[in-house]
């Protein structure tokens, strides 16, 4: 399995690492290990439910969880970054040139502000990605220091993606402290890359909304 090789692999997890340690100095939310892992298994769960082959889920698992590698190098263009440096990171694991672009392809167009929905690799990337919005990415523990990002982060206490398949659509359910953060305030970080989402979706014939404290918003 490709993602196994790559989960093990100690230089792919040192650009991870300095990728976070570089977030986090900017104070950025979590991109570290735990939010990679979180977005290679939301984005193997949804190929998964759309009948991906399980080397489809692979190749997703792989791109979702080397997709923010570029903020090693810049937060600005990290997507293009991270394409580059993963082409040259795959070549050390067993994988093909058609895999490798596939999944280079996925990370390079996972960012809302330059990305387009290529494949349905790259739509589960893109949903699995934009939709892990948790209060445990919070960095920054200090709340008289947080900025927007880690307020509407911490503000979400309950996340959940569910897959209605006699609706077709794709529904994030978030339940919010709206004490800590308004929905106001969420939509103004987020809207972007949830109607990003919404074009993903649509790779798989399906509409995606969203859904705070049990009212639709999207």
């Amino acid at each position: 399995m490709i993602y196994e090789q790559v989960t093990n692999n100690e230089e792919i997890t040192s650009y991870i690492n300095k990728a976070n340690e570089i977030m986090k100095a900017a104070g950025y939310t979590d991109h570290s290990k735990i939010h990679t892992t979180f977005v290679a298994a939301r984005a193997g769960y949804i190929l998964r439910h759309f009948d991906g082959s399980q080397h489809e889920i692979d190749l997703a698992k792989t791109a979702a969880y080397m997709h923010d590698i570029g903020n090693s190098i810049a937060r600005k263009h990290h997507a293009e970054y991270g394409a580059l440096l993963a082409r040259d990171l795959l070549k050390q694991i067993d994988i093909s040139l058609k895999d490798t672009i596939t999944v280079v392809g996925a990370i390079a167009n996972h960012d809302e502000s330059t990305g387009v929905v290529i494949d349905k690799i790259t739509a589960a990337v893109i949903i699995a990605d934009k939709s892990d919005v948790r209060r445990i990415r919070v960095q920054n523990f200090n709340p008289v220091n947080f900025d927007i990002h880690d307020q509407v982060n911490y503000s979400v206490l309950k996340n959940e993606l569910t897959i209605n398949d006699e609706n077709k659509s794709i529904n994030l359910h978030l339940e919010i402290d709206t004490e800590i953060c308004s929905m106001y305030e969420y939509l103004e970080i987020f809207m972007d890359r949830m109607l990003m989402c919404r074009m993903a979706a649509k790779t798989f014939d399906c509409s995606f909304h969203l859904y705070v404290n049990s009212t639709k918003i999207l």
